[in-house]
């Protein structure tokens, strides 16, 4: 019988996390979730004593890295399904079980459809480009689903990548599996361009995407991260 682990990295989480738990908790069935693992990489602002303080999570701690503590997430997980998701993302009602109904031998990995909590019509046409299937519009807030047999012999996340961790290996998906992107919609927060501009970081994070597709480094690309997008969660 298949079982769903969600991995929730986090990082001074602490206006987030208290507000995600419950509503994955509300929105699933214990039935289909074995358990909800959340992986902190060193928080300051008191993300772990909340988490301690919901018995239905397993915290876990690890080294700094989204894909650090997704892999460290992922190794501990006793669910044979794996379901990535951030800490500020959304996934619909029942997302469990519109997980269970599409993963299957032939679809063994997937993704919800998005939309920003945000009015801006930018961040309404780009949430409306996730419902199709193309590898560009994919994106680690739109979460992930994959069974963790297929995740392990992949090797997880590409640690060498400090960002774009999840489309390095959402573009491996593709290349092994049917990746099917469920036409439910999951809600994620739009604070990154609230807080640095959404025109500034639209262009950045489509610069990211081209020196990718180019060739370029995982170090290439965690520098000019650092240099132009890296802001402070608000």
């Amino acid at each position: 019988m298949n079982s769903i682990s969600i991995v929730i990295p986090v990082l001074n989480e602490a206006g987030t996390i208290d507000k995600l738990i419950p509503y994955l908790l509300k929105n699933s069935s214990p039935d289909n979730i074995s358990e909800i693992i959340v992986v902190d990489g060193g928080s300051t602002d008191g993300t772990q004593h909340l988490i301690q303080s919901f018995p239905e999570v397993r915290l876990v701690n690890s080294e700094r890295g989204r894909g650090t503590q997704m892999n460290a997430g992922a190794h501990s997980a006793k669910g044979n399904i794996l379901y990535f998701l951030h800490a500020d993302s959304y996934p619909p009602a029942n997302f469990d079980n519109h997980i269970l109904q599409t993963i299957s031998k032939t679809s063994q990995a997937g993704c919800f459809k998005m939309t920003f909590n945000s009015s801006h019509w930018w961040l309404k046409l780009a949430g409306w480009f996730t419902q199709f299937s193309w590898k560009i519009s994919r994106g680690g807030d739109q979460s992930l689903f994959v069974f963790k047999s297929l995740f392990d012999a992949l090797g997880g996340y590409n640690t060498d990548y400090k960002i774009y961790e999840d489309n390095h290996f959402i573009n491996t998906l593709y290349k092994v599996t049917k990746f099917t992107v469920i036409q439910e919609q999951l809600t994620t927060s739009a604070r990154r361009y609230h807080c640095k501009g959404l025109w500034t970081l639209q262009y950045h994070f489509s610069i990211i995407h081209l020196k990718y597709s180019l060739g370029a480094s995982p170090k290439a690309l965690h520098n000019y991260y650092l240099k132009y997008v890296n802001v402070k969660k608000q």
